[in-house]
């Protein structure tokens, strides 16, 4: 039974890659795909054959199998072509080193590499699977699909959507670019003014509630006393953490030492406090009182 027909104009590696993983897939499934190559003036046929029927089911995986192929090869044109022209176009105002930073990252979303899974990511994923989902829709409409020619001609078809992934690259690097140069300006605050207090202990309970005490006693209510946004009976997260780092930025510890960091109901706030207070900042987590915490005791 033949499935499918592959054109292509030129070697590409790439091509044979991805069928040899088709197939290692379905030997897997206990199907056997059988290919045949031909080349007419320099122009590759590659006929892909199934030893028998298939469910559409299998027949979906085939289809997928053979857009990611094709993806691959439309990001390469893209990223060599278009990407660039793009940035430089819509983006005019970032420097070229931003550019070229923010296009290695695109690139990388684009081919499915991130990094880091948040709702940035998320998002080009769901664009990067419907143009996925658009190739595969065009394969299975035909038995034939010649490469070079959906890339010359299909490829404006996609240019949205490649353009919407990248775009949400360059909002996320504005959004971290923004951040980097907040959290230089908290450390240029920190440096300027003098210590109120020595030594800070950030104790963070089960509840994600934060309890404050400097070397002696819990200083928690003095600590926040100033800072008239605190509400005690409006307990937001959100709320509680601007007003902890205000309150550090205000009083300025040599020494900070949190405990159970674990247990914060928001890591940026941790990671926030270590990028401004640098080398004043340990954590711990084997103490008496990070014991007491995970021990699930009331009284610290």
């Amino acid at each position: 039974m033949l499935l499918l027909t592959i054109v292509y104009n030129k070697e590409r590696e790439n091509v044979i890659q991805g069928i040899q993983e088709l197939k290692e897939y379905f030997r897997h499934k206990g199907v056997l795909i059988g290919i045949y190559e031909s080349i007419e003036s320099d122009t590759h046929f590659l006929k892909l054959f199934c030893d028998r029927e298939i469910n559409s089911k299998l027949m979906n995986i085939f289809n997928m199998y053979v857009a990611n192929i094709i993806y691959g090869i439309v990001i390469e044109e893209f990223c060599e072509k278009d990407i660039l022209n793009f940035l430089s176009d819509e983006y005019f105002f970032l420097k070229y080193d931003e550019l070229e930073e923010i296009k290695l990252e695109s690139i990388r979303v684009l081919k499915g590499e991130m990094k880091i899974i948040d709702d940035n990511s998320i998002s080009c994923i769901n664009k990067r699977n419907e143009i996925l989902d658009k190739i595969s829709s065009c394969i299975s409409e035909n038995n034939e699909i010649n490469i070079d020619g959906f890339v010359t001609f299909r490829i404006k078809e996609l240019l949205d959507d490649l353009e919407s992934i990248v775009d949400k690259v360059v909002e996320k690097y504005m959004v971290n670019k923004e951040y980097n140069e907040f959290i230089k300006l908290l450390k240029y605050f920190v440096e300027i003014q003098e210590s109120k207090i020595d030594y800070l202990s950030i104790i963070i309970d089960n509840n994600g509630k934060y309890i404050i005490r400097d070397k002696e006693q819990d200083i928690t209510e003095s600590f926040f006393r100033d800072l008239k946004e605190l509400n005690r009976n409006k307990d937001t997260n959100s709320d509680l953490d601007d007003i902890l780092i205000s309150a550090l930025i205000t009083t300025s510890p040599n020494e900070i030492v949190i405990h159970c960091a674990e247990n914060c109901k928001n890591p940026e706030l941790i990671n926030t406090i270590e990028k401004v207070f640098t080398d004043r900042v340990r954590f711990c987590n084997n103490c008496s009182t990070c014991e007491s915490i995970k021990n699930h005791l009331n009284r610290i």
